[in-house]
């Protein structure tokens, strides 16, 4: 038996933004954590630049807000499949925190620190050219601790459990380490267009 169009619609065409395997979450923000959520004050909370620098630099909460401010509008990408579009998320360049410091000329990695412990590695040019923040502010709002507030790591061109929550540094390698998920089997650089996914993808 024939069947027209009309008996079996027309397919929805897929969203050009939505890298392949994930589905859009819509307003919806999965909160997916691999340790409990802690519970940060800002009066103790510091960032700092260290590793493969002539001297390491420290933040305080008050110190980081004084700087720059740097706004990323767009999507975010989880490895579970979800991706949010039209976030906002208001902070400082990643660019803005190495300005403060003299990179070694052997430095091409980071590792990205919480003050939870965990850690999640990255090219440094992941981070570099307008493409990471530490923010503090979401869709208006001061990110809440399940999201990794006070302050966490946003790198939204990868997928997000590279954007750590609750971070606390960036160490800088001259050699990539492997950080927590990368140590269980993910992805050393998770690019969502590239379902990068697992080690192997």
């Amino acid at each position: 038996m024939a069947i027209t169009r009309g008996f079996t619609g027309r397919r929805k065409d897929r969203d050009p933004r939505l890298p392949p395997g994930q589905y859009d979450s819509g307003r919806d923000w999965p909160v997916l954590n691999a340790e409990p959520t802690p519970r940060l004050h800002t009066d103790r909370w510091t960032f700092t630049i260290e590793g493969l620098v002539a001297e390491p630099a420290t933040w305080t909460w008050d110190q980081i807000q004084a700087l720059p401010r740097s706004r990323y509008e767009g999507a975010i990408h989880c490895v579970t499949t979800w991706s949010r579009f039209d976030t906002t998320f208001d902070g400082v360049s990643v660019d803005t925190l190495l300005e403060s410091v003299e990179l070694d000329p052997d430095a091409a990695y980071v590792m990205a620190t919480s003050h939870t412990g965990y850690t999640t590695n990255l090219p440094l040019e992941d981070v570099t050219d307008g493409k990471a923040w530490v923010v503090w502010d979401a869709d208006g709002a001061p990110l809440t601790p399940e999201h990794g507030g006070p302050a966490r790591l946003l790198v939204p061109h990868l997928y997000f459990w590279k954007s750590a929550k609750w971070v606390s540094g960036l160490r800088i390698m001259a050699e990539d380490e492997q950080g927590f998920w990368e140590r269980n089997g993910y992805h050393d650089r998770g690019d969502p267009w590239l379902e990068q996914r697992y080690q192997g993808d």
